[in-house]
């Protein structure tokens, strides 16, 4: 009984931010447009703020290299490709001067974000409402079945070396979790059985995003990514998952017709 009260004691506090973030996210992706983009706009930025000091960058540093990333972003929208372009590779040259170690992790990290992050714009914009909220889902249940499995089944562990809470028995149910969103969207979109292989495929990408954060952690000898949110950590720690997921969808769209336009 002990054990279990441990296994739970931050739940509560965990469960109230997350509430916010979910009010927050959410309303943003309900409105679509420029709102959606300011929340990506401030999660990026927040992001590279967050790496920078991860790697040991100072606070300063990690301040003017997050507003690049921010404003790289913002670029996608308001500037053209070009300009987009070399404010996003200013980011990783500007890193090189400001970091005194760990410049290689720093480039191939800040490129999966910025990716990510140009990614989860281009799909609001254009697929719409339905295929966001499929996305958002498929991140969120695969994470919250695997914390509640890990926790009342556990058994042996995904990888200890790397992440030592992940279990197989929380890996499994994400990906069951994600399997049934995407059976039940199917439906929605008029898309057939392929929707259930992509959303478990997503799903493995949102598990390997949290993997990569913690196994960054661990390399820079830390528990969180910041204190930015209580019971969570930081912003890293929280949205790591729909880093990973968003990856891999920006490859699924360049490469393949998926998803389709909005009904």
């Amino acid at each position: 009984m002990g054990l279990a009260r441990d296994s739970f004691s931050d739940l509560a506090t965990r469960m109230a931010t997350g509430l916010v973030l979910a009010l927050i996210g959410l309303s943003a992706v309900w409105a679509g447009g420029w709102w959606f983009t300011a929340l990506v706009v401030i999660l990026v930025a927040a992001l590279v703020w967050e790496l920078v000091r991860m790697l040991g960058g100072s606070a300063r540093g990690a301040i003017i290299l997050g507003v690049m990333a921010g404003a790289a972003i913002l670029a996608t929208k308001l500037a053209p490709l070009v300009v987009a372009l070399i404010l996003a590779l200013s980011v990783p040259l500007a890193a090189m001067a400001m970091l005194a170690r760990h410049r290689r992790l720093f480039v191939l990290t800040i490129a999966m974000i910025l990716l990510a992050g140009v990614g989860l714009i281009f799909h609001r914009d254009s697929f719409g409402l339905t295929w966001m909220l499929w996305l958002v889902l498929v991140v969120v249940v695969t994470d919250i079945l695997g914390y509640f499995a890990g926790r009342l089944i556990g058994g042996p562990k995904f990888w200890p070396r790397v992440s030592p809470k992940k279990t197989w028995s929380g890996t499994f149910a994400g990906w069951v979790g994600a399997g049934v969103v995407g059976w039940a969207f199917m439906a929605q979109t008029g898309v057939g059985a392929e929707l259930v292989v992509i959303s478990v495929a997503l799903s493995v990408a949102s598990q390997m995003g949290d993997v990569a954060e913690s196994a960054l952690k661990r390399q820079m000898g830390v528990k969180d990514s910041s204190n930015l949110l209580p019971g969570h950590g930081g912003v890293y720690d929280r949205f790591d998952g729909l880093l990973g997921a968003a990856f891999l969808l920006v490859i699924v769209e360049s490469l393949t017709a998926f998803p389709p336009p909005p009904l």
